[in-house]
């Protein structure tokens, strides 16, 4: 039987709890922590931070910064090992992850240089946090590119600006190091969603991030 949830269609846990578990979740706990602290089933906390983050990542991907601007979403592939077979993982390569800033803003993507989305789109085994993490996995930008390059692109303002965009997007990458080093390796599946967080909380890091979470939930609910 569903229980009334504005956040949650044919909720089985209430409101209250809900909000509890979202509050744990905007101090960025993890799974274990939010589960003792909140005395829900860890099936349970999994599967709502997986549909929050889903939620994140449709927000975050609802303005791309340009005309052109490809973001691939890993979380529609399936998993394999790293010795899958037509992926990046299995040719031990992994994916270059494209940054842009507009307006104090960060987007994040994948990019396989070199290749059109559909072999961006191979599947991709266990991420570790020393291989996608490395300076030379960022490709960054401040400035508008043409659509469809993956460089660098080119400038389209002034020095002082560019290197302004360029300390932001310094900032983010070392904001998402620290974060996502502490999962200690996550699935193929599920590290865009990690990523989009990233972006979404740096984005956000001024603002209330609980408010703002139940705000889109409340405008999309989980389903």
């Amino acid at each position: 039987m569903s229980i009334t949830n504005r956040y949650v269609k044919r909720s089985k846990i209430s409101e209250a709890k809900f909000r509890e578990l979202v509050r744990y979740f905007a101090l960025d706990l993890d799974a274990h922590k939010i589960a003792a602290l909140t005395r829900l089933n860890r099936n349970t906390v999994n599967r709502y931070l997986l549909l929050i983050r889903k939620r994140i990542s449709e927000f975050c991907d609802q303005a791309p910064p340009v005309e052109g601007w490809i973001a691939t979403d890993l979380s529609r592939l399936g998993a394999r090992g790293a010795g899958g077979n037509g992926g990046p993982a299995g040719s031990g390569k992994t994916p270059a992850i494209g940054i842009f800033q507009r307006g104090g803003s960060i987007y994040t993507g994948i990019i396989q240089e070199g290749a059109g989305k559909a072999q961006a789109d191979g599947r991709l085994g266990r991420i570790e946090p020393d291989s996608i993490l490395r300076a030379e996995s960022w490709r960054g930008n401040g400035d508008p590119v043409e659509p469809g390059e993956t460089g660098a692109g080119r400038r389209k303002s002034g020095t002082s600006r560019g290197e302004k965009n360029a300390n932001g997007i310094r900032s983010f990458r070392a904001y998402a190091r620290r974060r996502l080093v502490k999962f200690r390796g996550v699935p193929g599946t599920t590290f865009y969603l990690h990523l989009k967080e990233s972006e979404f909380r740096f984005n956000c890091r001024n603002r209330n991030i609980y408010l703002v979470v139940l705000k889109l939930l409340r405008e999309k609910p989980l389903s």
